[in-house]
């Protein structure tokens, strides 16, 4: 399975509130994501909650893009990424 960085903005910010309510929406994005076989990992936020930086394991970027439309999610820019690790070095 291949690895993506997915960036997404968000004009408006991103609101997901730390209770119940946020938990079941990003349970419900993990559940739409496997239905076309792609894996939410993690994702990083900026600091103004505008942008979010998602690592994704996943087939195809069409997969990945596929899934985004599911849970109507905006995607800036899908890139294939792989680990660098600087710890391997030693």
């Amino acid at each position: 399975m291949a690895r993506y960085i997915v960036e997404r903005i968000f004009p408006d910010g991103l609101a997901v509130p730390m209770t119940e309510e946020g938990a079941t929406t990003c349970f419900g994005v993990v559940d739409r994501n496997a239905e076309v076989g792609v894996t939410w990992v993690h994702s990083y936020v900026s600091e103004d909650k505008k942008k979010t930086f998602c690592v994704y394991d996943g087939p195809s970027p069409e997969a990945i893009r596929r899934a985004a439309e599911r849970n109507q999610l905006p995607v800036e820019s899908i890139t294939r990424v792989q680990v660098l690790d600087p710890y391997f070095y030693r």
